[in-house]
């Protein structure tokens, strides 16, 4: 994929592939492109009902495809659940961002990616999402211990992708292949926050499949 120089990795406990839950193709591009380098294989599971309208799950589904499908990389297309993730929502809806109701859609997504690995014979998961500055890693890896926890044999991989230039190369990647550039984490309510906080600021509202990494407003 890319040229540039990046540590060995290798996964736990000398497993040979691994499960990676994607939340989107910004944060997965850099990460996706370290496993090729280091010869892992692995299969993306894009599982994602949070992510709201649907209009914005589109976007950012089908953009990770593209970039799956470009370096031949298997992708899951699991359910968009939406019912269930707002059943599990009720009475968070006012929470702050990396609260508990961060916690209760990491584990939820993290579950389904366990199971997922489980059925079929997977014995690491990791995600996407730790790459990211605007997440809290230690929450990240707490989820997705607890979802790994009830399968004997299965362990989450919690490597931090932020480390060594992990991060800049994130953003090089994604202005490289100009990813659709998110404004918000992707739930109704943190659009709802994300507007909110832009009109107290006398800035506009947030466009949806406007913003693209490389662009001058970017």
């Amino acid at each position: 994929m890319s040229g540039t120089e990046r540590p060995q990795l290798s996964l736990p406990n000398g497993a040979n592939k691994l499960l990676l839950h994607s939340c989107c193709a910004p944060c997965s591009g850099e990460v996706m492109e370290a496993l090729h380098a280091s010869g892992i294989d692995y299969t993306i599971f894009f599982y994602n009902p949070n992510i709201h309208p649907q209009k914005e799950y589109l976007l950012r589904k089908e953009e990770n495809i593209r970039f799956a499908e470009k370096h031949g990389v298997p992708f899951v297309d699991a359910d968009y659940d939406t019912d269930n993730w707002f059943e599990r929502a009720k009475g968070m809806e006012w929470e702050p961002e990396r609260g508990v109701r961060c916690t209760m859609c990491f584990d939820m997504r993290f579950e389904r990616t366990a199971l997922y690995a489980w059925e079929h014979g997977f014995p690491v998961i990791s995600s996407s999402l730790g790459i990211s500055r605007w997440k809290n890693m230690q929450q990240i890896n707490d989820c997705g211990e607890r979802a790994a926890a009830p399968y004997q044999g299965m362990t989450y991989w919690d490597y931090n992708w932020r480390k060594k230039g992990g991060s800049a190369r994130m953003i090089e990647i994604s202005k490289r292949e100009r990813f659709y550039q998110q404004e918000y984490c992707g739930c109704v309510y943190s659009l709802r926050d994300s507007n909110l906080h832009r009109k107290s600021q006398g800035r506009p509202l947030i466009r949806l499949g406007v913003v693209y990494y490389g662009d001058e407003e970017s």
